[in-house]
Parts: structure tokens; sequence; C-alpha cells
């Protein structure tokens, strides 16, 4: 089967027999960030900068852009000079909507012969402007966030291997980051481990996976069961986490993939700068609850699948902290949980993998 599913005038994520999206995107890469006006809205295009810097060529910033990625600015023609072979959406919105100002862009690098690559809930092929130009210079356009067709309902069956999910006090706080880290760490070691993605970025990354945010609601446990199937018994999925237990807005896609992970072993991400909740922090709503908190939410319904599942650390965005002020973060952290606490950027995951491998944990 192609990687890349061809309907009418757009490209769908395909699935395997096994049942996990595919996709195939044609590289140099430019990011999209469009008007984007804060990083944690920006996370598909950071992340692939993160972890798939060769591959991209430079981006591209609307006037009023709050977000660097240290890429090369761009046009679409001075892209499509170099070689670019598609433009990447680097925004994740709430909603996962295309505003209006972005069509214009986005169908300029399509008539440049960019393929266009999108991770947002709308589809490409519901934007006239784009499918036209698209259809003129043969490019594609690819819609990242479908998922499988026919997906089953949980089970609650024990699955042979081991599952690591990373699981966050809110969203967009290094989830995606955490597990790739960890991913990376295991296999320097010379262990069995694999990246599952779970969102429209990691799949991206790893070039398969299922965006559980697109998945109807009876389906999530089943979804991610399928996302981890049995495995040899010492090899380890590390899954990629979403939202938050404790966000009104998105905890229903955390608890799905809680269940359908059964996971052997926890990791949670906290980001120290936030007050409240994303997306909440105009109306001062909704506090982030404290990481205390948040390893007790998480354990009591993990219990529910695994009775033996366990913390084996915390990932903590310091990025906004000078390094004295971040270590004494880290260790009054690491003396309130009795767990490992790692910037997994700055610091790496050998810390948690430690923990992982010897069976030591909270």
């Amino acid at each position: 089967m192609s990687l890349a599913s061809r309907t009418e005038d757009t490209h769908t994520a395909s699935s395997h027999a096994d049942g996990l999206a595919t996709v195939q995107l044609r590289a140099p890469y430019l990011i999209y960030f469009g008007n984007v006006p804060d990083t944690g809205h920006a996370k598909t295009g950071l992340g692939l900068i993160q972890w798939r810097r060769e591959q991209c060529a430079g981006q591209l910033r609307s006037p009023g852009c709050k977000v660097d990625g240290g890429l090369t600015d761009m046009s679409v023609a001075e892209a499509a000079r170099a070689g670019v072979g598609s433009i990447v959406i680097g925004v994740a919105s709430e909603g996962g909507s295309i505003p209006d100002a972005w069509v214009g862009d986005l169908a300029e690098a399509a008539r440049a012969g960019l393929d266009v690559v999108s991770g947002m809930h709308v589809r490409l092929s519901d934007f006239p402007e784009i499918v036209a130009a698209a259809r003129a210079s043969g490019a594609r356009l690819i819609d990242v966030r479908t998922p499988p067709r026919h997906l089953p309902i949980g089970t609650g069956r024990k699955r042979t291997g081991k599952r690591l999910l990373t699981v966050g006090t809110d969203c967009a706080v290094g989830k995606k980051y955490t597990a790739l880290a960890i991913e990376q760490e295991m296999r320097a070691r010379g262990l069995d481990a694999d990246f599952r993605a779970t969102g429209q970025t990691g799949i991206m990354i790893a070039g398969q996976g299922i965006p559980l945010d697109c998945v109807v609601s009876d389906f999530l446990s089943g979804a991610a069961e399928l996302l981890s199937p049995d495995a040899a018994d010492d090899h380890w999925d590390i899954i990629e986490g979403q939202g938050a237990l404790s966000h009104p807005s998105f905890a229903g896609v955390s608890l799905g993939l809680l269940h359908g992970s059964q996971p052997d072993a926890l990791v949670l991400c906290h980001d120290p700068s936030r007050e409240f909740l994303l997306g909440t922090s105009a109306r001062r709503e909704y506090p982030v609850l404290p990481v205390t908190e948040s390893i007790a939410q998480c354990l009591t319904f993990a219990r529910r699948v695994n009775p033996q599942v366990r913390f084996v650390g915390l990932s903590v965005n310091t990025s906004m902290l000078p390094d004295p002020d971040r270590r004494v973060l880290l260790a009054d952290l690491e003396r309130q949980t009795g767990l490992p606490a790692i910037d997994p950027i700055r610091d790496g995951a050998a810390r948690i993998v430690d923990v992982l491998v010897s069976g030591d944990a909270a």
C-alpha cells in the first residue's frame, strides 16, 4: 500500500494492515507559522525543527508573528527556487481551523508546486482556492490528522510487552518531546523501544501513528490499544500523551489514551511558568494542578487497567529559567515526589531511563 492515498483533490494519511496511519512528506520543508501568537500554539513547527532539523529549509512568518523557529525566513518564491518540497502548517490552533488570512499564502505555495501539509481538523480540500492552485501545479494536499477507518472499541485485555505513557499537568507541556527523548536514550543504550505518535506533529516526525484527538470518543481506548499492540516481553512502546486529565476541554482524549495504553510506566510533564491551563488564562478560571495532585489523579485512573503502573520521572520545561533557578526548582520537585526531575531538552532523559530499567519508582 502506498504511504499517501490519493483522493480527487487531496491526500490523507493512509492505513497499514496494523491500522496505523502513515504519511510520506516531500522534504525539505518550509515551516509556516503565519501570525501565530505564542510558542504554545506553534508546537507542530517547533517540534519538526527540534527533531527533524535537517529536513527544515526555512520558515514563513506573517507580520505580527510572535514565534521564531531559528530557521531562515523565506518567501514562497525563495522556497521554490531553493527546491523546497512542502510547506507545513506549523501551528496547532484550538479547534484545528485554518484562518482566512493563511489561505492566500498556502494557495501561493501550492501554485509554486509545493505540497501543502496540514495537521488541522479542517481539510485542505475545503478551501477552493488552495485546491485550484494544487490542481494547476500538481502539488499534493496532505491532511495528516485523519484517523484510520474501522477502529475497534477498547477491550481492556492485557497485552504483552511494556508501555510508557507521557501525561501532563496541561496541554502543550512537552509530552511529545519527552517521549522522543526517552526513545532516543533507550535506543542509544541498545534497548528495544519505539516512539508511538498520537498527534499530528508526532506522526509527521515518526511517519506513522494515530491522531487520537480526531477519533470518535467510543473508540479512543481501542485506538490506543491498536497503537501499542502485543510485543516482545522486553520491548517498550513509548507513547506520546495528549491533553491533561484536569483540562475541562481535553480530558476525554487523555482518559481514553490512559485506559487504552495500559501503561506500565508514566512520566508527568509540567511547565512551571503556567499558572492557569492553556486557553483559560484570560479568564483565570482553571489553575494548573500541583504536580503531586496530578500524579495522584493519573494513578487513580491508570491503576484501573494496570494496578502495577508506576511513575518513573518528571519532565519539566525549564526553558524560561536561568540555570541556578531551574536547578532549585528541579531539586524541590524531586523532594516533593521522590522522582527524578529533568528537562529533556537541556538534560536528556538518562535519569528517567535509569529508573525505568532499574525498577525503582514512586
